[in-house]
């Protein structure tokens, strides 16, 4: 009796796995169909298509910075930390060069003064931190330093959490990517998205280094160093649709960008670099990704 209870459920789960794999495959094919218009539509736009590649270029930089991890390759604290400040100059540079000194410009040529000009980039940088400051607060994520932080960080697995800083972090670069494009002539533009692909790579080496460290596998390291530059297409493709709307929003989207990366760079970057005793490196680096930075926006530009 107990044996053909035993079967009668087996045959049921059998049965039920057709409907549910049909099922799925209904899901996806729903949300693939919109996904599919929504990108024919991003293609058919010069500004935004140009973002989006941008974007991709930059997140595939974040993904090649992964592969010595996965070639099983260490990486010493100090040269952890160089890069850290490599990518906080890089970042530093592109707000002064590539966000605010364009919105300023961008502000003027809109018949602003000065003192209006100035106070319009102003308030945009300070919106850009407290909407980054109100993220950080509000989702659920984890630090590299402070460990966990959010509402409901306790009950999420901290892969999650690690994915939600991520995010947080590229987010801003995605943006000014985007508002870049839109509003900036396409040689600034791409000077901009250059320098950010090129400290992606190093950032995407140390986020796969530091989940390693944090105690993920290999794999899971590596794939979530590979998926943590997604988001910066997706923010390009956002602030270049903003910007294309509204020409007056330019000032507003190229200060709003620099206040988001001024946030990730003192919140979270530069605090990393130093807290284990290797200051003058980081320092060094972010030095050196400060010049290289306006390098090549000044010679590009």
């Amino acid at each position: 009796m107990h044996g053909t209870q035993s079967s009668g459920q087996m045959t049921a789960t059998a049965g039920l796995r057709p409907r549910k794999l049909l099922g799925w495959a209904i899901l996806l094919a729903g949300l693939a169909l919109p996904l599919v218009h929504l990108l024919q539509r991003i293609l058919a736009d010069p500004v935004m298509a140009a973002a989006l590649q941008a974007g991709s270029v930059a997140a595939l930089a974040t993904a090649l910075g992964t592969v010595p991890v996965l070639l099983s390759q260490r990486l010493s604290d100090r040269a952890q930390d160089t890069l850290f400040g490599f990518g906080a100059g890089v970042m530093l540079a592109a707000c002064a060069f590539s966000l605010i000194i364009p919105g300023l410009a961008a502000a003027t040529a809109g018949g602003a003064g000065p003192w209006r000009s100035g106070m319009t980039v102003g308030a945009a940088i300070l919106l850009g931190g407290i909407v980054l400051l109100a993220l950080e607060r509000w989702l659920p994520h984890e630090h590299f330093i402070k460990g966990k932080e959010g509402p409901e960080a306790r009950t999420l697995k901290r892969t999650w959490l690690f994915v939600f800083a991520i995010a947080l972090h590229n987010l801003p670069e995605g943006l000014a990517i985007g508002v870049g494009f839109a509003g900036t002539d396409p040689t600034r533009a791409g000077a901009l998205a250059t320098g950010i692909a090129i400290q992606d790579v190093p950032e995407g080496l140390v986020v796969a280094v530091a989940l390693l460290a944090a105690g993920y596998r290999r794999s899971v390291a590596v794939g979530l160093g590979m998926a943590s530059g997604l988001i910066e297409p997706v923010g390009a493709v956002i602030g270049a649709a903003i910007i294309s709307y509204s020409a007056a929003l330019l000032p507003w989207g190229l200060g709003f960008a620099a206040g988001a990366m001024l946030f990730v760079i003192s919140h979270e970057i530069i605090p990393e670099s130093h807290r284990k005793g290797h200051e003058a490196w980081a320092t060094g680096g972010l030095m050196l990704g400060f010049v290289l930075m306006m390098l090549l926006d000044t010679a590009l530009g």
